[in-house]
């Protein structure tokens, strides 16, 4: 019998929270603070993780920062890994995959056209 919450997603959803903490308190690289993990996708056999991450960064547009600062995350995948391992009551970890995730980035930009519309209307009536 089919729950309404899916255990992947459930796992999904601590995972996220574990991860947080761990880029909040336990890592060293200041530019790690600038990230924010808005969902995270478990595999069905729980051995992989897909980390979606937008960086405050992006609201600048500044793709060369974004892409360091994935570059670096993907390069400390393992000792998160091993902090996720110890937080997260799991028989196997999953291996961690960070990706960026362009929407919040994408609806900014269009809250900033919507306004700038907005605006044009206004002081035309």
């Amino acid at each position: 019998m089919k729950r309404g919450y899916d255990r992947t997603q459930r796992i999904a959803d601590l995972i996220q929270k574990a991860l947080a903490q761990i880029l909040l308190q336990d890592m060293s690289d200041d530019r790690l603070r600038l990230v924010t993990i808005t969902s995270v996708t478990v595999s069905r056999d729980l051995s992989y993780a897909k980390v979606y991450v937008t960086v405050m960064a992006d609201m600048l547009d500044d793709q060369d920062k974004i892409k360091e600062i994935l570059t670096a995350l993907n390069r400390l995948a393992k000792p998160i890994r091993y902090q996720l391992a110890k937080a997260v009551k799991l028989r196997v970890a999953p291996e961690i995959k960070f990706v960026y995730d362009e929407s919040t980035a994408y609806g900014f930009k269009i809250n900033t056209l919507l306004n700038e519309a907005i605006k044009k209307t206004e002081n035309k009536g």
